[in-house]
C-alpha cells in the first residue's frame, strides 16, 4: 500500500509536491487524450445533428475542431509554463483573479457531474440494444457503482482502464472506416447498392435545411468535444508532463480528422443522411444497414465503452477539482484530503452521489434525460474554455512585458487565435440562447452564477473573520 502523503489539515501539499502519485505514463496520457476526443457526443449525439444539418454536419465538426485545437494549444502553453493538477482553474486564479479560479473549478466540476449523467444515460440506452427489458435506471446505477470503485483504487488503475477503453474506441473507428471504404469501393453487403460518395450531395445538397439550421447544431457539436481538456487535469499526475503533454496536444488535429471528419464522411457516403434520427447511434444503424453479422452488436459494445470511458474521466476530474478548491479554502477541508492510495476519495464520492441524479432522470424522463444534461454540460464547458483562452491572453501579455518566463510550448498565432476562439464561443452561446429547447441551460447557468457569487461573498466574509487566504496565487496584471 502506498504511504499516505503528509499534508496539513486542509490537505494542502508542499509547493513542490501536490501530494498525488505520478502514476500516469506516456502510454496512458496519449490514450486519455485520444479518448477525450471520442465520446457520446460523436457516437450518440451525431444522430440528431445529422438529421438537422445533413452532410454539412461534417463541416460543423471540422470547424469546431479547428477552434478546439486553438483552445488546446493555448492550454498547452500554460501547462508547460506551470504544470499543476488544478490546471485551468489555477491559471484563471493566477491571471484573472481568485474569483475566476473559484468559479472555473466549481463550473468544471458541474460540467463533469452533468456529463457523467449524460454518459450514464447513453450507456443505459446501449444496453437496451441487447436487453430491452432492463429499465434504463438499473443499467445507469450499475455502471455508476462499478466506475466509482475503479476511481477509488488508484490513479494507475484509472489510467489503465482508460487506456483500454480508448484502445477499443480507436481500433473500432478505424475498423468502421475501413469497412465503410470497402462497401464504397467494392459494393459488398446490403448497403452496397446505394452506397456512393454522391450521397453527400444528392439528398438536398450539403446544406439541405440551410446554413442557419446547420449552425444551430454547433452547440451539440461542441458537446462532442467536451473532455479534450481533461489531459490538462492530468498534469499533476503525469510522470513526464514536459514531454507527454505537448505530444498529446499536437496529435489532436489528426484525431479530429480521422475520428470525426473521416468517420462521418464515410458514414454519410455509405448511408443516406435522411435515414438517421435522434436517439439512435448512427454507427450502430449504419452497420445494421450493411448487414454484417454481429457488426451492429460489436459497434454497440464500442459506443458503450465510449460512454463509460467519458464517465470514468468525469469521476477522475471532479475529485481533482474539488481538491483544488479545498486547497484554496473554497470548498470544505474534507475535499482536500487524500486517502492512503493518494486519490481524493471523498471528493469523488460526493461527485458520484450527485451523478446519481442521472439515474433518477433515467427513471422519471428516460426519453429526455440525454438532451437535458448535454445542454447544461455544453454551457459549463464553454465557460471553462473561455477561461482557458482569457488566461492565455493575460499570460502572453505578462510574458511580453517581461514579468513571466516564456513557455517551452508556445501556441501558434499567440493571443490572436485565442481571441478568435473566444469570439467563436461567444457566437455558439448566442446560438444556444436562440434555440428554445437548448436555452434552458442558460437559465440553469444564471442560477449557477447567482449561487457562485453568493458562495464567494460568504467566503470573503469568512476570510475577513478568520484571516484565511482564499487564493493561492495573486492575479497577474
Amino acid at each position: 500500500m502506498t504511504t499516505p502523503v503528509e499534508s496539513d489539515e486542509t490537505g494542502r501539499p508542499g509547493e513542490d509536491d501536490e501530494g498525488y502519485a505520478r502514476g500516469l505514463g506516456s502510454r496512458q496520457i496519449q490514450m486519455i487524450a485520444i479518448g477525450g476526443a471520442i465520446g457520446v457526443g460523436l457516437f450518440m449525439g451525431a444522430g440528431a445533428n445529422i438529421a438537422k444539418a445533413g452532410p454539412s454536419i461534417i463541416l460543423m465538426y471540422a470547424l469546431a475542431g479547428v477552434v478546439i485545437f486553438f483552445i488546446m494549444r493555448a492550454l498547452g502553453e500554460l501547462l508547460l509554463y506551470r504544470p499543476v493538477s488544478g490546471s485551468f482553474a489555477e491559471y484563471a486564479r493566477e491571471f484573472l483573479g481568485p474569483f475566476f479560479g473559484y468559479a472555473t473549478a466549481w463550473t468544471y466540476w458541474l460540467m463533469w457531474v452533468v456529463t457523467g449523467m449524460a454518459e450514464l444515460t447513453a450507456a443505459a440506452i446501449y444496453i437496451h440494444f441487447w436487453f430491452p427489458q432492463i429499465p434504463q435506471w438499473v443499467s445507469s446505477l450499475v455502471f455508476l457503482l462499478v466506475l466509482f470503485g475503479v476511481n477509488l483504487i488508484s490513479v494507475k488503475i484509472f489510467g489503465e482502464v482508460e487506456f483500454w477503453f480508448s484502445m477499443i474506441k480507436v481500433t473500432a473507428i478505424i475498423g468502421m472506416i475501413v469497412i465503410g471504404l470497402g462497401v464504397l469501393t467494392l459494393g459488398f453487403s446490403d448497403a452496397g447498392a446505394t452506397a456512393a460518395p454522391g450521397n453527400l450531395v444528392s439528398q438536398g445538397g450539403v446544406f439541405p435545411h440551410g446554413i442557419g439550421s446547420s449552425l444551430m447544431t454547433l452547440q451539440g457539436v461542441m458537446f462532442a468535444y467536451l473532455a479534450v481538456e481533461v489531459v490538462g487535469v492530468t498534469a499533476g499526475e503525469s510522470q513526464n508532463p514536459e514531454k507527454t503533454l505537448p505530444k498529446a496536444i499536437n496529435t489532436l488535429p489528426w484525431r479530429i480528422i480521422i475520428f470525426y471528419v473521416g468517420s462521418l464522411t464515410v458514414l454519410l457516403a455509405v448511408v443516406r443522411w435522411t435515414e438517421f434520427s435522434a436517439g439512435v447511434s448512427p454507427f450502430v444503424y449504419a452497420f445494421e444497414k450493411i448487414g454484417i453479422p454481429l457488426a451492429a452488436g460489436i459497434v454497440n459494445f464500442v459506443v458503450l465503452t465510449a460512454a463509460l470511458s467519458s464517465c470514468n474521466s468525469g469521476m477522475y476530474s471532479t475529485g481533482r477539482m474539488l481538491r483544488a478548491l479545498a486547497v484554496n479554502s473554497e470548498a470544505p477541508k474534507a475535499f482536500g484530503r487524500l486517502n492512503s492510495r493518494r486519490t481524493p476519495a471523498f471528493g469523488i464520492s460526493v461527485s458520484v452521489a450527485l451523478m446519481g441524479i442521472g439515474v433518477i432522470l433515467n427513471y422519471l424522463v428516460p426519453e429526455k434525460a440525454f438532451g437535458y444534461v448535454t445542454s447544461v454540460g455544453t454551457a459549463a464547458g464553454i465557460w471553462t474554455w473561455m477561461m482557458i483562452l482569457a488566461s492565455h491572453i493575460r499570460y502572453r501579455r505578462a510574458v511580453e512585458a517581461g514579468r513571466l518566463p516564456a513557455s517551452a510550448f508556445p501556441a501558434p498565432g499567440g493571443a490572436v487565435l485565442s481571441w478568435v476562439a473566444l469570439a467563436f464561443l461567444a457566437f455558439v452561446t448566442c446560438l444556444i440562447a436562440y434555440d428554445h429547447e437548448a436555452r434552458v441551460c442558460l437559465y440553469v447557468g444564471a442560477l449557477w452564477a447567482v449561487g457562485l457569487v453568493g458562495g464567494w461573498q460568504l467566503l470573503k466574509r469568512r476570510t475577513v473573520t478568520t484571516g484565511e487566504e482564499a487564493g493561492a496565487y495573486a492575479p497577474v496584471e
